[in-house]
């Protein structure tokens, strides 16, 4: 084999995780994309695209030229849709979530689960393990990795859970070892027999994956996402398409800042943190309605929301809130500059319901967002830190498609 030969080989091999992140994204829907995104000659593009479809992972559709043109026409790229998949699973305080996720954030199958969080971290981290290698089973997918959220910061390179406040596991609970004996327990294995590869992160940090890949996110360099789930208030940064997770893994906590000094105590140690002070028990409250015990928080504060925000009372809560969240939001912005902020959970709804107020108070405290030019836009995936389980897991194929099948 000529050099010359060898060196093409090389560069299509090493364009095969770039060609196939561009597709995953949606940012090269053709072929004459994909050529002009990598930086390579026609054919180098069309031996790419041959070999991950080869692979299952892609398919190549022949797309007519449009009428008056000239030249040859280009290829439809898109995911397979019967190609493999991943295991995603979501713990958060009213039980877990279990899905299977394909190429291009598709969500094939998806099974929830409410349960009382156990002290002991492996327990719930079977259950949702075991509903997601049901999932397989029946739907008869192959899996290439495994991705596990949750609500505490991770630390690295341990995969250790540092903070989870809102659960009663011991601090520092290894939750990604016992993620992958979850794992290999249950039978989920790749191609070749072995067991895939699991990863474990903050639910916030991977809904912020999502959101910049295939939501509200996309095409923001500096990226800031805040969100309430079930409990507490998260945050995340994105830069130039990588969650900035610090020196190991525990930036943007942005739940302890301080909006309100004689607020709340917060878990924390502090009072009047974002994470007591602007999350779904906290609305509740503040409306004057008591918590359903058996039911979602989130889903609580949704529904009253929506459905009674006419009420005095109701309005007064979402105000308050909208004033604590903007009040955060603006120290935020003074001092990361992002480019785009997005927002989650009961932080989206109440941008929905009053989003020129908190747009007003996050200009009126903030440098930078006097000058109207930080967008704040509502997250637009459902279950998004579900779908950035699923973006951890598919990260090492990403990375290099042909190690992912041995």
């Amino acid at each position: 084999m000529t050099q010359t030969r060898t060196t093409r080989l090389e560069r299509g091999r090493s364009a095969l995780g770039p060609a196939l992140e561009l597709v995953h994204t949606g940012r090269a829907p053709t072929r004459a994309v994909l050529t002009a995104e990598l930086g390579v000659t026609r054919a180098t593009a069309g031996a790419v695209a041959a070999e991950l479809e080869a692979l299952g992972l892609i398919q190549v559709d022949s797309h007519p030229a449009a009428a008056g043109s000239q030249g040859r026409p280009s290829h439809r790229l898109a995911v397979a849709p019967n190609g493999p998949v991943v295991l995603a699973a979501q713990i958060h305080a009213d039980g877990f979530r279990a899905a299977l996720v394909g190429l291009g954030g598709r969500m094939v199958a998806t099974a929830p689960g409410c349960m009382p969080v156990p002290a002991d971290p492996s327990h719930i981290i079977d259950a949702v393990v075991e509903a997601g290698a049901t999932l397989l089973r029946e739907t008869g997918r192959s899996c290439l990795g495994a991705g596990l959220a949750v609500p505490s910061a991770v630390a690295e390179p341990d995969g250790t859970a540092l903070n989870p406040l809102h659960l009663s596991w011991p601090v520092g609970s290894p939750v990604r070892a016992l993620f992958a004996q979850s794992v290999a327990k249950a039978g989920v294995t790749g191609p070749d027999g072995s067991p895939v590869t699991a990863v474990t992160g903050n639910d916030v940090n991977l809904a912020a994956l999502a959101e910049h890949r295939h939501g509200a996110g996309r095409g923001a360099r500096h990226l800031l996402c805040v969100a309430t789930g079930h409990r507490g208030v998260g945050g995340a940064l994105v830069l130039d398409g990588r969650v900035h997770s610090g020196s190991s893994g525990l930036a943007l906590e942005v739940g302890h800042l301080t909006v309100n000094p004689a607020g709340l105590p917060c878990h924390c140690g502090s009072r009047g943190c974002l994470d007591v002070e602007a999350d779904p028990l906290a609305f509740l409250a503040a409306a004057g309605r008591t918590p359903d015990p058996e039911g979602s928080l989130l889903r609580q504060s949704r529904d009253l929301l929506r459905t009674r925000y006419a009420d005095p009372s109701v309005r007064s809560a979402a105000e308050s809130l909208i004033d604590r969240l903007g009040l955060g939001l603006a120290g935020l912005v003074n001092i990361l500059n992002p480019d785009r902020i997005i927002l989650g959970g009961l932080h989206r709804e109440l941008l929905d319901a009053d989003p020129e107020r908190l747009r007003a108070v996050v200009a009126d405290r903030s440098l930078w967002g006097r000058s109207g030019s930080v967008p704040i836009l509502p997250c637009t995936l459902d279950h998004n830190s579900l779908i950035g389980a699923a973006e951890a897991a598919w990260q090492p194929v990403l990375d290099d498609p042909l190690a992912a099948f041995g």
